[in-house]
C-alpha cells in the first residue's frame, strides 16, 4: 500500500549537524540521522520542526561564529 500525507505515521528525524527533517514511522532511518522524538501525522510533525528549529545554520557553523565572536 502506498504511504499518504493524510494518514500514515511520520516521525522527526535530526542529525549531526541538529538539521531536521520528517521519516516515514516504519523505515529505518537515513544514515546519520536519529529519532528526534516526535511522531505523528506529516503535518504534525513538520509544525513540530517550525517550533524547534529555530535557527537553521548547521551546528558547525554556529559553533564556529560563537568561537570567533569570543
Amino acid at each position: 500500500m502506498a504511504q499518504t500525507e493524510t494518514t500514515d505515521t511520520w516521525r522527526v528525524v535530526v542529525n549531526d549537524e541538529e538539521q531536521y527533517s520528517v521519516w516515514p514511522e516504519g523505515r529505518d532511518n537515513p544514515p546519520g540521522w536519529r529519532d528526534e522524538g516526535y511522531v505523528g501525522p506529516r503535518a504534525g510533525c513538520l509544525e513540530h520542526i517550525g517550533s524547534v528549529w529555530t535557527d537553521m545554520r548547521p551546528l558547525s557553523l554556529r559553533r564556529a561564529m560563537g568561537e570567533a565572536a569570543r
